[in-house]
Formats: C-alpha cells, structure tokens, sequence
C-alpha cells in the first residue's frame, strides 16, 4: 500500500511538473532590436526577423508549448515598452546585471558572451594600451553593457554614446572615434560585412551571461527556465550555438 501511495504521488509531482511547462499554445510576442546579426536581424530576403535569439526562443516554444512572434523595437525603449505590456518578453542579447535585476526578471542564462572592439581595417593590430595611452575614442550604442566596457577602457570623457549602433559605426568610418565596443557574438558577421574597411581587432573583452527578459513577477519565467534546460539536456542548444559559431 506504502508502495502505491509513494508511486502516485510522483504520478501526480510529474503531471504537475508538466503541465507547469505547458503554455497550450499561447502566442508570446517578443521584443528585439533585430540590427545584431547573427544574434538577431531582418533577413533583407524575406523580411523575417532571423537569427540566434529567435532560434533559441523557438526551440524553447516547442518544449513548452507556445508560439513567438517576434516584434522589431529600438534598443532605447525596449525594456520600457515590456514593462507597459507591449511585448511577454525581450530577447535581443540582453546582458544579465545586478543593475537590471533590480527592474525586471532575466531566464537562466543561455550563453555567455564577451565583448571585442570593432576599428578600421587600418588599425588592425591595435591595443587596449594603445585606446588608453592615446587617450583614443570609443563609441557603444548607449544603455548597453557595451558602452560601461568602453568606460572601462578608456574612461567616461572618452567615449561617445550613440542612440543606435549605425550611429557608432558611421562615426568610426567617419573617425569621429576610434573603435565601437561590440557584442563578441557579432564580431564575425560585422567583419563579413564591412569586409576591408572595419574589423575586429581586440577580442574577449568581459563576459557577460544573456538571458530572456520578462517583467517583475512574471510567471513564465520558471516555465521559460525548465524549456531552456530541456533544449540543453537533449543538445539542441549546443546544437544551435555550432550552427552559427561552428563551436560549443
């Protein structure tokens, strides 16, 4: 009898804990800056927002059940827009912080990245100690970890701060500064596309882990969670990482 009761309690804890990762369907809208390949851009061909992150997002959709539909949104009014219920998420290659834990709640992370600093072709070669003892300029997109690395390197009075990353990269082609602090993740393709005019000659900078990103409170965040840790335990998440960095 002890035998019975003890195997239908796990009965009951295991159809719990699937029905705690089944969403039934829901379609999630989800927010992203789409300008960061291969993390996430507009594929000119199609128009569909491509990449990394929505790969990712995905393959979770699939384990818990629900549906994304991905919506293009500028970096700087991204995590308010969540906030106001415009999108259930953010994915974009949002660095985890303490800072940001503070106004919303990140998914366990799903990758680590660190950052590189992108210049013209005609410096390839160039130090961190050359930025610092030049007192050189670097450029980031604002709000970003990328522009606090940057701030790092060369000092505050030394780095310039644009609304979006086109900016910052017109202003090193300009040489209005001297490199762009970027996500690592995307040193390869932007190296691809500005092929011998930039070019990413300072690599693994801080890293920092990424996560999803939902409101405060947000209950989908634990359902989020055990996706994300299916599509680690069955490999696809490997998987996905060597099909756009051809590495684990």
């Amino acid at each position: 009898m002890k035998k019975f009761v003890a195997t239908l309690a796990l009965a009951v804890f295991a159809a719990g804990a699937a029905h705690a990762a089944d969403l039934g369907g829901k379609l999630l809208r989800v927010g992203s800056d789409t300008t960061s390949p291969p993390m996430e851009s507009v594929d000119p061909a199609s128009g569909q927002i491509v990449g990394f992150d929505v790969d990712v997002v995905n393959a979770i959709c699939a384990k818990i059940n629900c549906q994304a539909e991905f919506v293009t949104t500028g970096w700087d009014g991204i995590f308010a827009a969540l906030d106001q219920g415009s999108f259930d998420l953010v994915a974009s290659g949002v660095s985890i912080t303490d800072e940001r834990k503070k106004a919303m709640d990140f998914s366990d992370p799903y990758i680590v990245n660190s950052q590189a600093v992108l210049t013209r072709a005609e410096d390839q070669g160039i130090t961190l100690e050359t930025f610092k003892a030049e007192g050189r300029k670097l450029s980031a997109q604002a709000n970003t970890t990328d522009a606090q690395v940057a701030e790092g390197v060369v000092g505050k009075e030394n780095v310039i701060a644009y609304d979006s990353f086109s900016a910052a990269i017109i202003a090193l082609k300009n040489k209005d500064v001297d490199g762009v602090v970027i996500n690592g993740a995307n040193a390869a393709a932007y190296e691809r596309e500005f092929a011998g005019e930039l070019v990413a000659s300072i690599k693994d900078l801080e890293s920092d882990p990424l996560g999803l990103v939902f409101r405060k409170g947000d209950e989908n965040v634990a359902t989020f969670n055990e996706g994300l840790k299916a599509i680690k335990d069955d490999g696809t998440l490997d998987q996905l990482i060597a099909k756009y960095w051809g590495l684990k």
